[in-house]
């Protein structure tokens, strides 16, 4: 992979050419994203300057061309490979192959991510049918997880999505997820998240 090792435009001081440097090892070495804050820690510098020089490292892998970004995510900073080069990253992952979610998994994830935190009922009531099957998916799947209890009577576990989802879908946060006026899933929500959550080990089991 070509390293940005040179001084950033504008930015001469070797100190920051060698932080660059200690940035693209730790976060390609990393399996989750990498948060600003833990990048400054390691390296002993701030976190605005780390954050500074994450986004012009980012920009500079963009205006290089290269099939790979540094992107943030999920709270901290990752490389991912480029949008446009998705089908060929596909194919070498699965040889042609996609192990897709139901239609069922992927509305109720969809439900939980625009109405977290909710109850199984909550969901069942929203969707109409028994939700366990499908709630036992997604958690296998890291997708969903238990994020506390109702106060009401019964105390009634809630789901809440994860980091995990957050990541796989290659947003930030829950706020960037596409507005709705309404909670009612339409068919481009639905297949925005069957997009970014459908490259999963072969051995997976559809929901």
């Amino acid at each position: 992979m070509s390293s940005v090792s040179a001084p950033l435009p504008g930015q001469p001081n070797p100190l920051d050419a060698e932080t660059v440097r200690a940035i693209e090892a730790i976060i390609l070495v990393a399996v989750e994203p990498v948060p600003s804050e833990t990048l400054a820690q390691l390296l002993e510098q701030p976190v605005v300057l780390i954050e500074r020089l994450c986004a012009e490292l980012a920009d500079a892998y963009a205006e290089a061309g290269h099939g790979f970004q540094l992107m943030k995510v999920a709270g901290g900073w990752r490389y991912q490979t480029h949008p446009e080069l998705s089908p060929y990253v596909e194919r070498f992952l699965l040889d042609g192959q996609r192990a897709r979610m139901s239609g069922a998994a992927l509305e109720t994830l969809a439900i939980i991510a625009y109405k977290q935190p909710l109850s199984r009922a909550q969901i069942g009531s929203i969707r109409g049918v028994d939700p366990d099957g499908v709630l036992r998916t997604l958690q296998a799947r890291g997708y969903v997880t238990e994020v506390g209890r109702d106060s009401g009577p019964g105390q009634a576990v809630l789901f809440g999505t994860t980091p995990s989802f957050l990541e796989k879908l290659g947003v930030n946060s829950l706020a960037d997820l596409p507005p709705i006026a309404e909670f009612v899933p339409s068919a481009d929500v639905v297949e925005a998240l069957e997009q970014g959550l459908r490259i999963d080990p072969p051995a997976e089991q559809r929901a």
